[in-house]
């Protein structure tokens, strides 16, 4: 029996984009598989919001090429827009609509019954602000109402720049739980995030970029252990134990027993990503 092709939702090949003498993507080739969970990492001016809006169809790349759902981006591809949801950086509202008016013009250009747009403003917790114009909204609830949109057509591949920049540390798990509720149920993520936290609990594969190219692609667990980091233990006194033999520390502590409050930190992505980018602060 023939093995079962594996299909990818993105496909990407070579893409570049230069502005002047900036190479703000540089030759990043990247496969997404169908309902995979993927998060895009990298410091401020790494390429992550160009590349995002290539693969979305809104950017012209220089070269290179990249297609979604079998289909290309480029020139814009007028039968990808109802698989696709996409939620930009900066959010863009018609203006002196309510809520409920936004997410109802959204659901219109997709055929959307206004009943199911009406349950997104339930799912994103802005049913109480139905009634508020846009420009009276805070900044964390824009942004919620800007995830309702890109995703009030339930679409097949969903691309989510800095989703959670803007939100409670509440309403923030609260997108989680929506997040990997949509993935479970077969959709395709793909999203890019400052918060290491947050592409731990939700992406299946992490890729990290810096100066517009991908430096590593793969699992969290296995980018952690790639890295190879050692295991602090810190004692309730304070001490601080680093080791490369975490089993046989504690079990010292334990003949000791100081094990009472003791905590173990293994490596974390957080480690990794600031072993790749390094620890300068960028502009």
């Amino acid at each position: 029996m023939a093995a079962d092709r594996v299909v990818n939702a993105i496909e990407v090949t070579d893409l570049t984009m230069t502005y002047g003498d900036l190479r703000a993507v540089d030759g990043v080739g990247l496969s997404v598989a169908e309902g995979e969970f993927v998060g895009i990492l990298g410091p401020n001016g790494a390429g992550k919001t160009t590349l995002l809006e290539m693969i979305e169809g809104l950017r012209k790349p220089d070269s290179g090429s990249a297609s979604v759902l079998g289909l290309p981006v480029w020139p814009r591809n007028a039968a990808l827009l109802p698989r696709i949801g996409v939620q930009l950086q900066a959010s863009s509202f018609f203006e002196r609509l309510t809520a409920r008016e936004q997410i109802h013009t959204f659901a219109a250009l997709y055929g959307v019954a206004r009943a199911h747009a009406d349950e997104w403003l339930e799912r994103v917790g802005l049913a109480e602000k139905a009634g508020a114009r846009v420009e009276d909204l805070s900044g964390g609830q824009a942004q919620r109402l800007s995830i309702a949109c890109a995703l009030v057509h339930d679409p097949e591949v969903v691309f989510l720049d800095e989703p959670t920049a803007a939100l409670d540390p509440q309403a923030r798990r609260n997108l989680w739980d929506l997040l990997s509720g949509i993935n479970d149920a077969g959709r395709t993520v793909v999203l890019t995030t400052h918060y290491m936290d947050e592409a731990e609990a939700l992406a299946d594969r992490v890729a990290i970029m810096d100066h517009g190219q991908i430096l590593v692609f793969d699992t969290p667990a296995a980018l952690v252990q790639r890295l190879d980091a050692p295991t602090r233990i810190t004692l309730a006194d304070g001490e601080v134990i680093t080791t490369r033999e975490p089993t046989v520390e504690i079990a010292r502590l334990a003949e000791l027993g100081r094990l009472d409050g003791v905590q173990v930190q293994t490596g974390t992505l957080e480690d990794v990503f600031l072993d790749l980018t390094g620890r300068e602060y960028r502009a």
